[in-house]
C-alpha cells in the first residue's frame, strides 16, 4: 500500500497526460461546460481535492496542477484551445506584479549594500537580548506597510529580509507576519481588496475601511502576541554575531549606512499617502523610490553605482523565477475555475441556515482563498455578490474579505506567501505548512465574530 502511495503522484501524472491527448480529440469545440448542477455540482469539486492531497504529499505543484487540471478538462468538457488561453493569460498576469517585483530587487540592493544589517546592529545594541520586541516590531511594521500601501506582497519583500537577518526563520514570526498582512490589504483603503467590495457593497473604500477598522486592530494584536510567543517560546538570539563589516564602525556610521532602508521603507509605508495628497502624481511611486534609494546605497555605503545597479538587477532574479511557477500553476487552477467548481463551494455556502450564512461565507472564503489566493480580488468578484444578495452589511462582507485574505496566507499561489519565502529564504511548502496552526487559529476566530455580525 505504501509503495503504491508512492507511485500514485507517477500515475496520476501518466493519466493527465494521456487525458490531455483524449482533450485534444473529444473536445475539438471548446465549449465551456455549463453551472455545475445535481451530482456534477460535487464531481467538478474533485480535481481541486486532487491538487490539495497532492501537494499535502509534496508533490511538486506544477504536477499537482497539471493532474488537476487536466481532470478538470475531461469532467468540465473544456477543450484544448480554452486551457490553452487560460494557461498562456496565466503567465504575464503573474508577471505582470510589478511592484512586488520592483520592491523585491531594491530591497536585496539595500540588503547588499548592508542597510538592513546597519539597521538590525544599531536595533540589538539598542535592546539587548530582549528578541521579544525585535519579533513585536517587524510584525507591527510589517502591518503598517501593508495597511498604507495596500499591498501585502510588496511589503513583504521589503521587510522579510529584515526579519530574516535578525532572528531567523521563526514559524510563528513569519506566521505573524502573515495574519497581519491578510488582515491589513483586506481593509486597507488603498487596496484593490477595499475597492471590489465598495463596487458590490456602494460604500466608499475609506467608509469601510473605518468600519473594519477595529477588526484590523484586534488581528494585527493577534499577530504580535503570536510572534511575540514564539520568539520567547524558541529562546530566539539574535542571528549570529555582528557581522565583521560592521562591529568595528560607530553608531553615528551604523545610522549613515542605514539611511537607505530607512528610506525604503518610508517610501513603502508613507509613499501611498504622499502621492495621494499631491493629487495622484506619484512622487513616492516605485521609479521615483528606485532612483532614490540607488542613489542613497551609493552615497551612503561601500557600494559603488556599478554594484548599486548589479543588485538591483540581481534582486529581481528569485521572484521572478518564483512567479513564473506560480503563473504556471494558476493556469491550471484556471481551467478548475471555468468548471464552476469554486461557484458550487460558494453555492454550499448559500445553503446554509441564517444564522450559519455569515460563518459559512467567511469559511466559503477561506476554502477557495488555499487553492486560488493568487488574486484574492478575483475570488472576492466570485463570492462577494452572494453575499450582498444575501443581504449582508458591509462590516459581514468584510469578514468574508478577510476570510478569503486568511486562505491565501496558506496559498501556494499567493504573492505575499512567495515573498515571505524568498525573503526568509525558505521553500513555500515550509512556508505553508508553518502557518497553517496560526491561520487556522485565526480563521476561527474571525468565525465566532461571524456569528455576532449579520
Amino acid at each position: 500500500m505504501k509503495r503504491f502511495l508512492q507511485k500514485m503522484p507517477r500515475l496520476l501524472l501518466m493519466a493527465a497526460i494521456l487525458g490531455a491527448f483524449l482533450c485534444q480529440g473529444a473536445f475539438a469545440a471548446d465549449g465551456i461546460a455549463p453551472a455545475p448542477e445535481g451530482f456534477m455540482a460535487f464531481v467538478v469539486v474533485i480535481p481541486l481535492i486532487v491538487i490539495i492531497a497532492l501537494l499535502i504529499m509534496k508533490v511538486d505543484m506544477l504536477v499537482a496542477g497539471l493532474v488537476g487540471g487536466v481532470m478538470a478538462m475531461v469532467l468540465g468538457g473544456i477543450g484544448l484551445k480554452t486551457a490553452n488561453s487560460l494557461f498562456l493569460t496565466a503567465i504575464p498576469n503573474m508577471l505582470s506584479m510589478t511592484v512586488p517585483i520592483v520592491n523585491s530587487a531594491v530591497a536585496t540592493a539595500v540588503f547588499k549594500s548592508g542597510g538592513y544589517t546597519s539597521a538590525l546592529t544599531l536595533v540589538r545594541r539598542g535592546i539587548k537580548d530582549q528578541t521579544w520586541i525585535m519579533a513585536a516590531f517587524i510584525v507591527i511594521l510589517q502591518s503598517a506597510a501593508t495597511y498604507m500601501s495596500g499591498i501585502g506582497g510588496g511589503s513583504a519583500m521589503v521587510i522579510a529580509p529584515l526579519a530574516f537577518a535578525a532572528l531567523g526563520a521563526i514559524p510563528e514570526l513569519i506566521a505573524g507576519m502573515s495574519i497581519a498582512t491578510a488582515v491589513c490589504f483586506t481593509t486597507s483603503p488603498a487596496s484593490v481588496e477595499s475597492g471590489v467590495v465598495g463596487s458590490f457593497t456602494g460604500i466608499d473604500a475609506a467608509a469601510y475601511s473605518s468600519q473594519m477598522r477595529i477588526f484590523t486592530v484586534v488581528f494585527v494584536i493577534i499577530a504580535v502576541a503570536i510572534a511575540i510567543f514564539g520568539a520567547i517560546r524558541r529562546k530566539a538570539l539574535f542571528a549570529g554575531e555582528e557581522s565583521e563589516d560592521v562591529k568595528d564602525l560607530s553608531n553615528a556610521e551604523l545610522w549613515k549606512n542605514t539611511i537607505p532602508a530607512i528610506f525604503l521603507l518610508f517610501a513603502v509605508i508613507v509613499g501611498p499617502m504622499i502621492n495621494k495628497a499631491v493629487g495622484g502624481i506619484p512622487v513616492l511611486g516605485p521609479l521615483a523610490y528606485t532612483v532614490i534609494t540607488i542613489g542613497l546605497i551609493t552615497l551612503c555605503t561601500k557600494f559603488s553605482l556599478n554594484q548599486s545597479c548589479a543588485a538591483l538587477v540581481d534582486g529581481s532574479s528569485y521572484i521572478l523565477t518564483r512567479l513564473f511557477g506560480v503563473g504556471i500553476f494558476l493556469g491550471f487552477i484556471n481551467v478548475i475555475s471555468e468548471t464552476g467548481a469554486f461557484t458550487s463551494i460558494v453555492n454550499v455556502a448559500q445553503m446554509a441556515p441564517t444564522f450559519l450564512l455569515v460563518p459559512a461565507m467567511i469559511l466559503a472564503g477561506f476554502l477557495i482563498g488555499f487553492p486560488a489566493g493568487a488574486y484574492v480580488g478575483s475570488v472576492l468578484a466570485l463570492i462577494l455578490p452572494i453575499a450582498v444578495a444575501l443581504g449582508f452589511s458591509p462590516m459581514a462582507v468584510g469578514l468574508v474579505t478577510i476570510g478569503v485574505g486568511f486562505g491565501s496566507q496558506i496559498s501556494y499561489v499567493n504573492i505575499t506567501m512567495q515573498a515571505l519565502a524568498s525573503g526568509f529564504q525558505k521553500s513555500i511548502t515550509d512556508i505553508v505548512k508553518g502557518n497553517l496552526k496560526w491561520v487556522g487559529l485565526a480563521t476561527v476566530i474571525l468565525l465566532v465574530i461571524g456569528f455576532f455580525v449579520k
